[in-house]
C-alpha cells in the first residue's frame, strides 16, 4: 500500500508557495490592483503555512504553539480575503469582501481564545475557513460584469474541493477527536487534505495567471481604442463605432449628426504657455466633451487639437444645443483650470442620402469648420442652411 508522508507534502506545498510568492511579483512586473491583491493573498497564505509548520517544532499547547498557530490562521484567512478581492476585480466588480473579512476576524479571534480546547479550535477554524471559501465560491458563480475566461470555473472547482475537505476536517476534529488527534498525523483526512491542497495549489495558480492574462488582454484592447492623453476614443476606434451607429440610424430612420471641433490658436497656447499646459488644455477639453454628452454620444480625439462627436438621435437643433452646453462649460472651467479662456471652432453635418458614409459627413463638416475659422473662429457653422430645419 502506498504510504503518504503528510508532513513532507505540507512542507513541499509551503516551499512551492514561498517560491511563487517571491517570483510571481518579479515576473508579473508592474500590475494593477487586482494582481497586487492576488500577490498579497499568496504571500499571506505562505506566511500562514510557514507559521503552522513552525508551530509543530514547539511543545504542543505551549505559548509558542499558541502564538504561531493563531498567526497561521490569521494569515491564511487574510490571504483568502485578498484573493477574494482580486477575483471580484477581475470579474469587473467592486472589491467588496466584507463577509469574508468578517469571517477571517471572527475565526482568528475565536481560535486564539479557544486554543486550549483542541476539538473546538479544529472544528472552529476548519468550519469557518470552509464557510469563508463558500462565500468566495458563491461570488464567483455570479455573472461577471466583464467577459472573462474559463479561469473562473477552474477557481470554483479548486475552491469547492478545498471547502469540502475543510468541512470534513471540521467535523472530524470537533466530533471525532480521538480519531483525528494531530494535524500532521498519518490519517486519511490529513492525507486527502495534503494531496488536494498540493494539486489545487497548482490549478489555482494557473487560474490566477489566466485571469491576469485576460486582464492584460483587456488593457491592450483599451489602449488600442483610447487616446492616451485625453482618455476619449482615438480616431480609429471612433470611426469604427461611428460607422456602425450611422448604419443603424439609416436602418431605423433616426437623425444623427457629426460635430467636428478644433481648438482655437492651439499653437499659440503651446508657444506661450508650454506643451505641458497645452496637454492640460486638451485634457480639459475632452473632460468638457464627456461632461455635456448624452448617453449614446460618442466623442474622440480626431488628431492633434481636433476632436469629433457623433450625436445619435440628434437633429440640428440638438447638435447646436450640445455646442452651446460645451461652450458654457468651457467658459466656467477653462479660466480657473488653465489661466486663460479656451475656445474652439466647429463644423456640423448630417446625412443627406442613405448612402452617405461617415467619411463623407466628416469631409463636409471639415468644410464648415474651415468656414468658421475663416469667419474669425470661436463659432460653429453647419454645412447647409437647410440643416437648421431638420
Amino acid at each position: 500500500m502506498l504510504k503518504i508522508d503528510v508532513p513532507s507534502l505540507f512542507i513541499a506545498m509551503t516551499l512551492n508557495l514561498a517560491i511563487i510568492s517571491v517570483t510571481l511579483p518579479y515576473f508579473m512586473g508592474r500590475v494593477n490592483r487586482a494582481a497586487r491583491c492576488a500577490q498579497a493573498g499568496i504571500i499571506l497564505q505562505t506566511a500562514g503555512w510557514l507559521s503552522l509548520i513552525a508551530s509543530s517544532a514547539f511543545p504542543q499547547g505551549g505559548w509558542a504553539d499558541h502564538l504561531l498557530s493563531t498567526l497561521a490562521m490569521a494569515c491564511v484567512s487574510s490571504g483568502m480575503v485578498f484573493n477574494a478581492m482580486a477575483f471580484q476585480l477581475w470579474c469587473g466588480r467592486d472589491a467588496s469582501v466584507r463577509l469574508p473579512a468578517a469571517i477571517a476576524v471572527v475565526m482568528t479571534a475565536g481560535y486564539g481564545i479557544g486554543f486550549s480546547d483542541y476539538a473546538f479550535r479544529v472544528g472552529w477554524a476548519n468550519g469557518l475557513l470552509a464557510l469563508q471559501i463558500a462565500t468566495v465560491v458563491v461570488t464567483l458563480c455570479r455573472p461577471p460584469r466583464l467577459a472573462v475566461g474559463r479561469w473562473r470555473w477552474l477557481l470554483v472547482i479548486c475552491l469547492s474541493v478545498q471547502m469540502a475537505v475543510l468541512a470534513c476536517r471540521a467535523v472530524l476534529g470537533a466530533f471525532y477527536t480521538d480519531e483525528f488527534p494531530n494535524f500532521f498525523g498519518p490519517y486519511l483526512v490529513n492525507q486527502i487534505f495534503a494531496l488536494s491542497s498540493n494539486s489545487m495549489l497548482v490549478l489555482s495558480m494557473a487560474a490566477i495567471l489566466l485571469a491576469h492574462r485576460d486582464e492584460a488582454a483587456r488593457d491592450l484592447e483599451r489602449l488600442a481604442t483610447i487616446d492616451g492623453l485625453t482618455g476619449v476614443l482615438n480616431r480609429r476606434a471612433w470611426l469604427k463605432q461611428a460607422s456602425a451607429d450611422l448604419a443603424n440610424s439609416v436602418r431605423y430612420r433616426q437623425p444623427i449628426g457629426v460635430l467636428l471641433l478644433d481648438l482655437d490658436h492651439f499653437k499659440q497656447i503651446n508657444d506661450l504657455h508650454g506643451h505641458a499646459l497645452g496637454d492640460r488644455a486638451l485634457q480639459l477639453f475632452a473632460a468638457g466633451l464627456r461632461a455635456v454628452s448624452r448617453a449614446g454620444d460618442t466623442c474622440c480625439r480626431y488628431g492633434g487639437e481636433e476632436f469629433c462627436v457623433l450625436l445619435n438621435g440628434a437633429n440640428c437643433a440638438a447638435i447646436m444645443a450640445y455646442d452651446a452646453r460645451l461652450r458654457e462649460w468651457l467658459a466656467q472651467h477653462s479660466q480657473p483650470a488653465l489661466g486663460f479662456a479656451l475656445s474652439y471652432s466647429a463644423g456640423v453635418d448630417m446625412p443627406i442620402h442613405d448612402s452617405d458614409s461617415i467619411d463623407i459627413l466628416l469631409q463636409r463638416a471639415d468644410v464648415a469648420l474651415y468656414r468658421a475659422k475663416a469667419q474669425g473662429r470661436g463659432c460653429t457653422l453647419v454645412t447647409r442652411s437647410d440643416l437648421a430645419l431638420m
